[in-house]
């Protein structure tokens, strides 16, 4: 049952050195506020997780690390195959401080600067700033808008794609028919393809979340067996983390898998020598060994107990604003919210939210989206509750 990991009870993390939490002033230029920001959760990482990191600490020793040695690759072998019965091949698994320094890299071997880089919009907005500081062309193309994402992929400049699997910020669970499309275009088109699915772990139920290694080369090995395997032969690398689903960002630890064999060479030197990074967090990789091996039925409570809080808000958003018919995210803690309907101007909510109802919710504008609000519900119930009644609030007074 949920309530036997505790999803209830608050835990106290000002302090610490929150982003979310200590941090809130510099993003919403008000210290104080109740957070619903950034995309970590306000609960304690799983058991099995803290009696590893325990036990790792007690050993006292924390000296150069490799994260070829020992059970990292098996724990993320083991993953992928009993919650996707997708084959990873360990051969082909890559290590990073985290996924965004892996996309760096990727971006860096497959384009150059100038080169178009294709996203879904809205966009996560380290996507952006991950392009705009390497100095390349963000190209967007809408969630779900097949054709324009072929005309992105046809311009001569493009070269390559992120595909957020599952998508960040709407919550988005790509079908199959629509991965199968995407990889036929970007093989069709030279395109590489860089797959961000740290949100996968997070799917609801009645989703399937279908790793893009079931895509991708299917003549090489490891590349996994089931629906449209070898449709998308060419540049493509997995990239993903157990610290979103098991809340451990703060530990500095994420993975890909890279099936070429060159292209994998090249990313592993870059990392431990252009970049100095040839040794990892130790703790990561504990963390990641005992979520991955030890931690399902954790997560599996997690679920629940998140999809009950958006059941939650949507219940109270379309109670107070029918004209909204909000439905849940197919993903993630991550409540993506339409308020165009109700004509609420952003810069009026967002003083209303601070000034009046001293919460932080982001603004749609950060993805890209005017008139849209993203509100981070991975939280105890109670506090998930403080935050929809809130922005109830202030969109009534200003809706009239």
């Amino acid at each position: 049952m949920e309530h036997d990991f505790g999803f209830d009870a608050p835990v106290d993390r000002r302090g610490t050195w929150s982003v979310q939490w200590d941090g809130v002033a510099d993003r919403f230029g008000a210290a104080g506020l109740l957070p619903f920001t950034i995309s970590d959760m306000d609960f304690a990482a799983p058991p099995a997780v803290l009696r590893a990191l325990h036990e790792r600490i007690a050993h006292g020793v924390f000296g150069y690390t490799d994260w070829r040695l020992g059970g990292f690759r098996d724990a993320v072998r083991h993953w992928h195959a009993t919650r996707y019965g997708t084959e990873v091949d360990p051969e082909q698994i890559v290590y990073a401080p985290s996924v965004l320094s892996q996309l760096s890299q990727l971006l860096q071997m497959w384009t150059a600067p100038g080169d178009g880089v294709v996203v879904h919009t809205p966009v996560y907005d380290g996507f952006r700033k991950a392009v705009d500081g390497l100095g390349r062309e963000l190209l967007g193309a809408p969630v779900g808008d097949m054709r324009q994402l072929e005309r992105q992929l046809a311009r001569p400049q493009a070269k390559a794609l992120i595909l957020c699997s599952p998508h960040n910020p709407t919550g988005r669970v790509w079908t199959e028919h629509e991965l199968a499309e995407t990889a036929k275009l970007a093989e069709a088109y030279g395109v590489a393809v860089i797959s961000d699915e740290i949100h996968a772990d997070l799917v609801h139920e009645g989703r399937r979340h279908i790793p893009w290694t079931r895509f991708a080369g299917g003549d090489r090995p490891g590349a996994g067996a089931g629906v449209g395997v070898g449709v998308q032969g060419g540049r493509w690398a997995l990239i993903t983390s157990g610290s979103k689903a098991f809340n451990f960002p703060a530990l500095n630890g994420s993975y890909g898998i890279i099936a070429d064999p060159d292209e994998r060479t090249a990313f592993v030197r870059r990392m431990e020598t252009g970049e100095g990074l040839a040794s990892p967090s130790v703790l990561s990789l504990t963390a990641h060994i005992a979520a991955y091996r030890e931690s399902a039925p954790w997560l599996n409570a997690l679920r629940g107990y998140v999809a009950g809080n958006l059941a939650m808000a949507a219940d109270r958003l379309n109670g107070a604003f029918p004209a909204l018919d909000w439905s849940p995210p197919q993903a993630g803690y991550l409540a993506w919210i339409d308020l165009r309907p109700l004509g609420v101007e952003d810069e009026e909510l967002q003083r209303e939210l601070i000034q009046r109802e001293r919460v932080a919710i982001m603004r749609g504008a950060v993805y890209g989206c005017e008139g849209f609000v993203r509100l981070n519900l991975g939280c105890p119930r109670a506090k998930a509750e403080r935050g929809v009644d809130a922005l109830v609030r202030a969109v009534r007074r200003l809706a009239g």
